[in-house]
């Protein structure tokens, strides 16, 4: 008993709530796009401007916040500020106007959220036994970005919707942010929280991180992963309502379901990570994804559907290896947060700004299916990127 409330425990439990909180937050958009695109008339470019505006804030603050906020051994009070301003942020969506108010909403919510996951994730390794580093960090991204945010906020924000309007729902998603930074004031302590082995105060080490390899080929690795999951979830609710002809209910069922199937293969290729190795987690993972699109386009009316999708979308599963694990694991203890924080603001940059750019300007222009195809195409040029990888696991930089 007294090992499950240990301060690990604690930590992991604090760290997964946030992220889910910030998730909540940050997809909230994702699922309200049939109401807000309706009432504001938004295009698909301007929906992916929307994501790909929140992910080049996100991507700027995850590194060079967090680099500042390691360098200067401030991680405790840039953690908790940012928590509570993108919390606010979330009201500021729900006042928007029209799509230049709602756009600069959504980049002041990617500031403050740029910082938290990098710090979160560092947090937790902290605060983790060796053998439990894989698990952890997947619990905190299974909780946060699966049970939070792809199986609770599609259920409970679109009710909102339908029965008291999406801009409601951005209302409500922003309270329990104000809750969760109080509580992480109270809990965090400078055990964890404090800079380690910093030398410099103003070095980003951007050169240095370089040369390690798993940071020179994780990177691009983390750029086709988060590109995959980007170039389908601001436009796959939309594709089913207007295309595929689902029905609200319909649509929210399919999303809960796809939100179940990342929070299990959050959990479980962290966790089998901890056991065979992160390469072939990843790879077993990075294989199934290859398949989804073709399961959302071709299957469509089948009685495997669902199945197909929910099979193949585990590859969301490997964002807290590709974005957390690889790169921590990757160099010593001084530079673990820049390494996070770098890796997550280049994949929030290439993936999650300039690919929904491209794949929601290919679906206006194109084919309204044409963001699928984007994401076949990066799960495919993931393998190689993989293949350049070096294992990781139980591997430890000293320098």
């Amino acid at each position: 008993m007294k090992k499950l409330f240990s301060y690990e425990n604690g930590i992991v439990s604090l760290m997964a709530l946030t992220f889910g909180v910030l998730f909540f937050d940050r997809l909230a958009l994702n699922y309200l796009v049939p109401y807000v695109a309706k009432d504001l008339s938004l295009n698909n470019t301007q929906i992916g401007l929307l994501a790909a505006g929140l992910s080049l804030a996100w991507a700027f603050s995850s590194y060079f916040t967090t680099a500042w906020s390691e360098s200067r051994n401030k991680n405790k009070i840039t953690f908790i500020v940012a928590i509570f301003i993108f919390s606010i942020c979330s009201f500021g969506s729900g006042l928007a106007i029209g799509f230049g108010t709602l756009l600069a909403a959504r980049l002041i919510m990617g500031l403050a959220e740029g910082p938290v996951i990098p710090l979160a994730q560092i947090f937790v390794e902290r605060e983790s036994s060796p053998s439990r580093l894989g698990i952890n960090v997947g619990i905190v991204q299974a909780v946060g970005g699966a049970l939070f945010g792809s199986i609770l906020a599609p259920v409970i924000l679109i009710q909102i919707a339908e029965n008291m309007g999406w801009r409601t729902a951005f209302y409500i998603a922003g309270v329990p942010g104000l809750f969760m930074g109080v509580l992480a004031a109270i809990y965090l302590k400078k055990s964890t929280t404090e800079s380690r082995g910093v030398k410099e105060k103003n070095g980003f080490n951007i050169k240095e991180l370089w040369q390690y390899n798993n940071i020179k080929w994780g990177t691009p690795l983390a750029c086709c992963v988060f590109g995959w999951w980007f170039a389908t979830i601001p436009f796959i609710t939309k594709y089913f309502t207007d295309v595929q002809g689902m029905s609200a209910g319909d649509m929210q069922k399919t999303m809960g379901l796809l939100g179940v199937a990342m929070l299990i293969s959050s959990l479980f290729f962290p966790g089998i990570s901890d056991k065979i190795g992160r390469k072939k987690a990843l790879l077993i993972a990075l294989c199934l994804g290859i398949f989804y699109p073709f399961a959302v386009y071709f299957l469509n009316g089948t009685g495997i559907h669902l199945p197909a999708m929910f099979i193949t979308y585990a590859m969301v599963g490997t964002i807290p290896l590709v974005a957390a694990i690889v790169p921590s694991e990757a160099v010593p203890n001084r530079l673990k947060a820049k390494a996070v924080g770098f890796v997550t603001a280049v994949a929030e940059v290439i993936g999650g700004v300039l690919i929904p750019a491209i794949a929601g300007g290919l679906s206006d222009v194109i084919n309204e299916s044409a963001f699928l195809w984007v994401a076949a195409v990066l799960a495919v040029l993931s393998l190689f990127f993989l293949s350049k990888l070096e294992e990781s696991k139980g591997r430890e930089i000293i320098q």
